[in-house]
C-alpha cells in the first residue's frame, strides 16, 4: 500500500481501537479526550511520515505515539489529572508509569466492552448505534447521517446528548451481566448490520464496495461469536448473511472498477470458502426457538449463492421474503420481494405489486420497474430508467442505469 493510501486505511482500522482502549482506561466520561488523543496521533503521522518516510511498522508507531500522548496528557492536563489520577494510582504501583495496554487481547476486549457500554438502555437505540458507528467503527458524521437518512446537525446533537447521558449515568466500560446480554445485544447487531451495509453499498463515498468496512463488521461479529455469552443464534445468522454477501466481492466489480449486477457476475469468482463458512453459521443459527430478520435475510442470501434460475430457488426466496415482511415490514424488503415474485409469477404480477409501493423518491423503485417493463412496454421501461437516473446518487449506479437506457434506445432504433 502506497504512503498516500496507508494513513486513511490505518485511520479506519486503528482509530477505533486506540479510542476503545483509552476509553476503557479513562472511563466513558472522558470519551472526548480519548478521541482527541487518537486524532492527534494520526495528525502526527500526517506531519511526520511524508518527510521521514513510513516507519517499518506503521501500526506499532501509532500505538507508541498514542501511549506517549496519553501519558503526557496525564502529566500536563490539570483537569484530566485531577479526575483520572486517583483511579490510575489505585491500579499503578508508586514510581511506575500508568500502562496503556494496546495488546491485541486488550484491544478486542475493549472494543466489545465499549460496544456494550455504548448500547446502554439509558439512551435511545438510534443514539446507541450512532455512537458505536462513530467511536468504534470510525464513521464520519456524514456517513452516519447517510446511514440514518438524516443530516449532520441532527446527528451531532444526538451524539452529544447520548454522550452526556452516558457520563451522567456513569456507565462502566465492561461486559454486562449475562442476564442482561440478550436485551443489550440487538443494538450491537444493528450496528454491525449497518456497518456491513455501508461497506457493501456505500452512498456516502461513491464507491462500489468498501471492503474495509465489510471486513471490520465481520471481524467484530466474529468477536461476538468468540465470546461465549454472545455466541447466540441471531449473531450466527448475521455473520452468515455477511459471509454470503462477502463471497461475491470479487465478482461485483469488473476490471474498470464498475459495478457488475448479480445476473452478470462470473460465478467462478465467488469465494466458496466464505459460502461454506456462511452455511456453517446459518446451521448454528438454527438452534433455539426464535427467528430474527437476520435468519431470513441470511437464508435469502444463501439461495443467491446458487446461480441457476431454478423454480425451487425463486419460490424459496419468495416465501422467505413473505416471512421476513410478516416479521418486520420494510418498503425496501417489499420492493426486493417483487424481483422474486417476477421469477415465480411473471413480470405483470410483479409490476402491479411494485407500483402499489409508490416509492417515488427511490431510484431502485424506478430501476426495478424499468427492468420489469422491458419485455412488456419498452417505452415505459425507458421512462422509468430515466427517472431512476435522475435520482441516482453514485457514479456506479448512474453507469448501470445509463447502460440500461442505452440498450433500450438501441433496441428501439
Amino acid at each position: 500500500m502506497q504512503q498516500p493510501e496507508i494513513i486513511p486505511h490505518l485511520f479506519r482500522t486503528e482509530f477505533r481501537k486506540i479510542t476503545a482502549v483509552l476509553c476503557k482506561r479513562f472511563g466513558m466520561e472522558n470519551v472526548n479526550i480519548a478521541e482527541d488523543i487518537a486524532s492527534e496521533t494520526f495528525l502526527s503521522a500526517l506531519e511526520i511520515w511524508p518527510y521521514k518516510g513510513l516507519p517499518e511498522n506503521p501500526t506499532a508507531w501509532l500505538y507508541t505515539v498514542a501511549k506517549n500522548k496519553a501519558k503526557n496528557m496525564l502529566a500536563r492536563n490539570e483537569v484530566f489529572h485531577r479526575k483520572i489520577t486517583p483511579f490510575v494510582q489505585a491500579e499503578t504501583p508508586e514510581g511506575q508509569e500508568p500502562d496503556i495496554d494496546l495488546s491485541p487481547e486488550n484491544i478486542a476486549d475493549s472494543q466489545l466492552q465499549m460496544l456494550f457500554a455504548i448500547c446502554h438502555p439509558s439512551i435511545p437505540a438510534e443514539a446507541q448505534i450512532g455512537l458505536a458507528l462513530r467511536i468504534l467503527c470510525g464513521f464520519g458524521i456524514d456517513e452516519i447521517a447517510t446511514a440514518f437518512l438524516s443530516n449532520k446537525e441532527t446527528i451531532n446533537k444526538r451524539l452529544y446528548r447520548a454522550r452526556e447521558k452516558l457520563r451522567a449515568e456513569k456507565v462502566a466500560i465492561e461486559f454486562p451481566p449475562e442476564s442482561e446480554i440478550a436485551g443489550r445485544l440487538q443494538p450491537v447487531l444493528t450496528t454491525m448490520y449497518l456497518l456491513f451495509n455501508e461497506g457493501y453499498y456505500s452512498e456516502s463515498s461513491d464507491e462500489v464496495l468498501r471492503n474495509d468496512l465489510c471486513l471490520e463488521a465481520m471481524r467484530l461479529t466474529d468477536m461476538l461469536i468468540a465470546y461465549p455469552p454472545t455466541n447466540l443464534p441471531d449473531v450466527n445468522a448475521l455473520l452468515a448473511l455477511m459471509c454470503f454477501h462477502a463471497s461475491r466481492f470479487k465478482a461485483r466489480r469488473n476490471n474498470n472498477g464498475e459495478m457488475v449486477l448479480y445476473h452478470n457476475q462470473d460465478e467462478s469468482l465467488w469465494n466458496q470458502e466464505l459460502i461454506s463458512k456462511g452455511a456453517w453459521h446459518l446451521s448454528k443459527a438454527s438452534t433455539g426457538d426464535r427467528l430474527s430478520k437476520y435468519h431470513f435475510e441470511a437464508s435469502i442470501a444463501y439461495w443467491h449463492t446458487i446461480k441457476e434460475d431454478t423454480a425451487e430457488k425463486w419460490e424459496n426466496i419468495l416465501q422467505l421474503f413473505n416471512q421476513l415482511l410478516m416479521l418486520e415490514y420494510s418498503p425496501i424488503a417489499a420492493l426486493n420481494r417483487t424481483c422474486a415474485l417476477s421469477k415465480v409469477r411473471g413480470n405483470e404480477t410483479a409490476i402491479m405489486e411494485a407500483e402499489k409501493l409508490q416509492l417515488t423518491n427511490n431510484q431502485y423503485y424506478f430501476t426495478l420497474l424499468g427492468e420489469l417493463y422491458k419485455s412488456i412496454d419498452p417505452q415505459k421501461a425507458l421512462e422509468n430508467l430515466q427517472q431512476a437516473l435522475a435520482l441516482a446518487k453514485t457514479q456506479a449506479d448512474k453507469q448501470v442505469i445509463q447502460t440500461g437506457i442505452n440498450n433500450l434506445t438501441r433496441a428501439k432504433d
